[in-house]
């Protein structure tokens, strides 16, 4: 279960403060209709995940699991620092919505905008670290919308209200984390087949 509950705790975590957030917010207080956004948010999420999974498993294919760990090792500290950086809302990603009912501009909005997104990239890492691909997959689209949903419900209330600086340093926490425990994984693996 582990393959499940990472994933969720780091997405989780990660997407406070996060650009698709701002537009879950944006999206919210435009239409006003929480449903069609939560399930726009769902299908969206399992889609880019999916895609983002499925990648990570192809590159983890490509790669000795000594490589590999030093390479999830790097990624994961990379992401530690980007997610120390708070995002904000292109104008772009905020017209998105506007032509189309809340289903449809909340699933075209939320796919494109996480394209190449840090939750993205931590999909495709964990996706590379664990084999259960359909657990990482739910796992970090349950993180989105534990992050997204008090969103939608609670719009700008329960937003103002977060302490986002203390939420984005325990997220980078845990993918620094996360680095040093791939990196202990390579040493040890580096020991393994030289000893």
């Amino acid at each position: 279960m582990e393959s499940f509950f990472v994933p969720t705790l780091i997405v989780a975590l990660a997407e406070i403060g996060d650009k698709t957030q701002l537009l879950a917010l944006l999206l919210a207080a435009r239409y006003r209709r929480p449903w069609p956004i939560i399930w726009g948010i769902v299908v969206a999420t399992l889609a880019n995940h999916a895609a983002a999974g499925a990648v990570g498993s192809w590159v983890s294919s490509l790669f000795s699991p000594v490589v590999l760990s030093w390479i999830l090792a790097a990624s994961f500290a990379a992401v530690a620092l980007w997610t120390l950086v708070p995002d904000k809302l292109d104008d772009d990603d905020a017209r998105l919505g506007r032509p189309y009912g809340p289903f449809v501009a909340t699933t075209i909005a939320f796919f494109i905008a996480e394209m190449g997104d840090k939750t993205q990239v931590a999909t495709v890492m964990l996706a590379a670290q664990y084999p259960e691909f359909v657990l990482v997959i739910l796992g970090t689209t349950v993180g989105m919308l534990l992050a997204n949903v008090p969103v939608v419900l609670v719009s700008h209330f329960a937003a103002d209200r977060l302490p986002l600086t203390l939420i984005r340093r325990v997220a980078a926490g845990g993918f620094a984390a996360l680095a040093v425990y791939a990196g202990y994984q390579a040493v040890t693996m580096s020991t393994i087949v030289s000893g």
